[in-house]
């Protein structure tokens, strides 16, 4: 049995900001996530993707932040459990909570915190017959190392923000690159459009519009694709390349969470956003994407602040009565777990003559 004193489900960026929160309580932590490293979709999905609303950071790469995130939690040696999910929770006579995970793991907390971003989420596939046999074999849905690329024949099928991020990174690595879209109007940022269009006219992304993938071919691989281009009448091109990735987005899904009682809405968990952002079950938070208030903004930013209070909160359930003086970090410093300590600065005195 793995005890701590705020157990968190989801090592995503709200989960991994929480700790450093507790730990300025000194509150221990231990995380919970199904993927097998820290930083949720961060790391997972667009680690080499820019992040531009990171107070104080005009700009940093997703894995950039994830690895700034595990180096200011670090002073208080959080504990991991990765690669398992998060199963069943049950409620102890002593008012604790225990966590068991897909595979057989328990943890026992007095405070769950569920920072799981999306739920688990899984790709929206092309209806394509033949798919599963070239997955991983040419084709793939998320772009885990851009690297691997480079100097690849690549065709992305999308029309959301992240077919178009991709294709501007990735239009400077391959040798080919070929954007799909069923519709002439994108989804993305105005800005982004304007750099693919820009990549367009100077031959280094090939855009096909309005058009689809319909067919793929290959002898143990993928070898090629068939793109109809949706004209009057149709006509049909069959594309020689090295790497079919279809970005139309991901289906959240929360999983063994939503049989936990907790009010569920449109896929999301309900909390209370006037004070913590506790569950309608006293000692289960949740922060980050994956709740649902009035006004709710999904923003990493909102995540942290959610985190913040809901340490806060936590700290009176595991010391009531206790009371705790809130000391700013440029005045008590950072004493970690770890016997380290950040010092703040000392306050100069000095006499006016």
């Amino acid at each position: 049995m793995i005890k701590t004193d705020i157990l968190i489900i989801g090592a995503g960026p709200t989960g991994l900001f929480a700790v450093f929160e507790a730990g300025l309580l000194q509150l221990k932590c231990h995380l919970i996530d199904a993927l097998p490293q820290p930083g949720g979709q961060l790391a997972e999905i667009y680690p080499k993707k820019p992040i531009y609303d990171i107070p104080g950071f005009p700009e940093v790469l997703a894995g950039e932040l994830v690895d700034n995130l595990m180096e200011q939690i670090r002073p208080f040696q959080p504990g991991f459990t990765l690669g398992e999910r998060a199963e069943t929770l049950e409620k102890m006579d002593d008012g604790t909570f225990v966590v068991t995970t897909s595979e057989g793991t328990r943890h026992q907390a007095p405070i769950v915190a569920i920072a799981g971003g999306l739920g688990s989420f899984e790709p929206r596939k092309p209806l394509l017959d033949n798919l599963e046999d070239y997955e991983d074999k040419g084709v793939a849905y998320m772009i885990r190392d851009p690297e691997s690329y480079r100097g690849k024949r690549v065709l992305i099928a999308g029309g959301g923000d992240s077919a178009l991020d991709w294709s501007i990174y990735l239009a400077e690595i391959a040798s080919e690159l070929i954007l799909v879209h069923r519709r002439n109007e994108f989804r993305g940022a105005l800005d982004s459009v304007e750099k693919v269009q820009d990549l367009k006219d100077r031959g280094k992304i090939r855009l096909l519009t309005p058009a689809e993938v319909v067919a793929l071919e290959g002898e143990g691989a993928l070898e090629r694709v068939v793109v109809r281009k949706m004209t009057e009448p149709a006509e049909d091109i069959r594309v020689e390349l090295d790497a079919f990735i279809p970005l139309f987005g991901l289906s959240p899904k929360l999983g063994p969470i939503s049989s936990w009682g907790l009010e569920i809405e449109k896929n999301a968990i309900r909390v209370d956003n006037t004070l913590d952002y506790q569950t309608n079950i006293p000692g289960i938070y949740a922060i980050g994407d994956v709740n649902t208030y009035p006004g709710k903004l999904k923003l990493i930013l909102c995540g942290f602040h959610e985190a913040t209070l809901m340490c806060q909160s936590a700290y009176q359930r595991i010391h009531p009565g206790k009371k705790y003086v809130m000391k700013y970090t440029t005045v008590g410093g950072i004493h970690g777990f770890d016997g380290s300590k950040k010092e703040a600065p000392k306050a100069v005195v000095k006499t006016i003559e």
